[in-house]
């Protein structure tokens, strides 16, 4: 046996998989999947856009009982646009032949009595914000005590100060850590995340592609030019580069619109994504890429994770990242799953320094951009 019939997942996932064009597993996939379907608890840390989202998914196909209409498992993601992403690739599987399992997405900021209906559909899968799981359950309009795998994507955010919390207070709700297969996936994972995982059940570390790798098929360059000269210089290199999908990175939400009526007034198409912005402007605001209605995306760091976009040729760093994990996370929406990419950051000299301490530490050269 060999690629996914090898990893013993259950059939229709299989099937998916080759009617999605999936013929060989990833090594994230290959090295995880089987330790999940032993029941082990993981915390897997692998490169962004290395397919960590199918290598949690493909053994809940196995593992969960589709003829128990109750939830089996549930998804956490600490952003809207995650929940998105992970919601979407389990609708494509289902569109594509593995269409036992049924999934709801559970999202704060989203009509709670919509989420409430159908939730009478019997999900065996909760995909959403740890917030409004909490909420329905209160309400008593969802039940969890049947959960049997939970999973924590961007984990070292859901275990940062900010969230921490609140997935503790969800942890009580949940069935005891040994009766729950815990699992967590992330591109980075800092100290303090990786020991805080160990109220989820001691889960074993296994890091693929090492401590902060870059995916491979990026190119990296920088363009120097000072603060003043930044939008200019993307206004340019958007039309020299001939970007078709590109998403530039900003440092604080309260510039992007400012940079935005900037690019939109020297002629080019663009939108823009911050966290402010409810769920119906956030879904235009990534549409408009994907459609072509857009050739350049603004957004924060917001979007740095859990935004998959096809063919995104080209990330712009305007601001620079705060830390080399940040940058690995933007880059990382460009040269997914395999396919080539461009990063181009815009250095004033002041920010050269900074910027030398975040390549080193992702072991990257960057070449010098010149003319127009």
């Amino acid at each position: 046996m060999t690629g996914w019939t090898a990893l013993k997942v259950a059939d229709e996932f299989v099937f998916a998989m080759k009617e999605l064009g999936f013929t060989e597993p990833a090594p994230v996939q290959e090295k995880a999947i089987p330790r999940q379907l032993a029941g082990d608890n993981l915390v897997v840390t692998a490169p962004t856009g290395t397919g960590k989202t199918l290598a949690f998914l493909a053994p809940l196909f196995s593992r969960l009982d589709s003829r128990r209409q109750e939830v089996q498992a549930v998804i956490l993601a600490p952003t809207y646009e995650l929940c998105l992403q992970i919601t979407g690739v389990l609708e494509q599987l289902a569109a594509a032949g593995a269409d036992s399992l049924k999934a709801q997405q559970l999202i704060g900021g989203a009509n709670i009595n919509r989420q409430i209906e159908k939730l009478k559909k019997k999900p065996q899968i909760i995909v959403g914000s740890p917030g409004r799981i909490i909420e329905l359950a209160r309400l008593k309009k969802l039940k969890l005590g049947e959960v049997r795998v939970l999973i924590l994507d961007e984990f070292d955010r859901l275990l940062d100060d900010q969230n921490l919390a609140i997935l503790a207070d969800l942890m009580k709700l949940l069935p005891t850590v040994d009766k729950l297969q815990t699992l967590c996936f992330s591109a980075t994972a800092s100290p303090k995340s990786l020991e805080r995982v160990s109220f989820l059940g001691n889960p074993e570390h296994l890091s693929i592609g090492g401590k902060l790798a870059m995916p491979e098929g990026i190119t990296h360059y920088v363009r120097q030019c000072p603060f003043r000269e930044k939008i200019d210089n993307i206004r340019r290199l958007v039309r020299s580069l001939e970007v078709k999908r590109g998403l530039v990175f900003i440092g604080r939400s309260s510039n992007v619109e400012w940079v935005c009526k900037k690019l939109a007034y020297e002629g080019l198409k663009v939108a823009s994504l911050v966290g402010r912005q409810d769920k119906q402007e956030r879904q235009s605001a990534v549409a408009a890429l994907k459609s072509g209605r857009a050739r350049l995306l603004l957004t924060t760091d917001l979007a740095a994770r859990g935004l998959d976009i096809p063919e995104v040729d080209v990330v712009f760093n305007l601001d620079l990242p705060d830390t080399a994990a940040m940058y690995l996370h933007r880059a990382g929406r460009t040269g997914r799953a395999g396919a080539e990419g461009m990063v181009v950051t815009l250095l004033d000299p002041r920010e050269r320094e900074k910027f030398q301490t975040v390549a080193r530490k992702l072991n990257i050269k960057p070449r010098l951009l010149k003319g127009n």
